[in-house]
């Protein structure tokens, strides 16, 4: 009988409900160990996860056994459950709904990966909103802006 071979590589992008910066520095590792375990126990490789206090990136050698939306929301309704029974957050947590999920090749592999790595650098030349919205268009995907995520940063004279 033939087996089923893929490498199937993906970016997952999130952010906290209202863009609220609650993702704080102290326990942000813990939350990203976390929702590694909770990637890597759904039968997927862990990549790269990183992010700001708003949002995160989660790069994935992802396993078709399972959907991308089922995977995301399993990630943000159990880490959203993890942040709320820790007490890791002093304000009222939630994940926004929608997500991002974007696919690579293997020979950008270890480019997605440096770029994650680098969001802090990265979001001190470059808003969220402008970097979402750019993937969108460079990925050629159909959005309506009514549908996007609540951007903070809504005036954009680069838009």
């Amino acid at each position: 009988m033939a087996n089923t071979y893929t490498q199937l590589y993906i970016q997952l992008v999130f952010v906290v409900k209202g863009r609220q910066s609650l993702i704080q520095r102290e326990w942000k590792e813990e939350l990203y160990q976390y929702i590694t375990g909770i990637v890597q126990n759904n039968g997927h490789k862990m990549l790269r996860i990183n992010g700001m206090p708003d949002h995160v990136h989660i790069f994935i050698g992802y396993n078709p056994k399972q959907s991308i939306s089922q995977l995301v929301e399993t990630i943000k309704t159990d880490s959203n459950h993890f942040i709320k029974r820790k007490k890791l957050c002093r304000f009222k947590f939630n994940w926004q709904a929608g997500y991002g999920a974007f696919s690579y090749s293997h020979s950008q592999v270890d480019r997605v990966v440096k770029y994650i790595i680098n969001q802090e650098a990265h979001h001190q030349k470059k808003t969220f909103r402008k970097e979402y919205l750019e993937m969108l268009r460079k990925f050629e995907v159909e959005f309506k802006e009514k549908y996007l995520f609540d951007f903070l940063d809504i005036v954009d004279p680069e838009k």
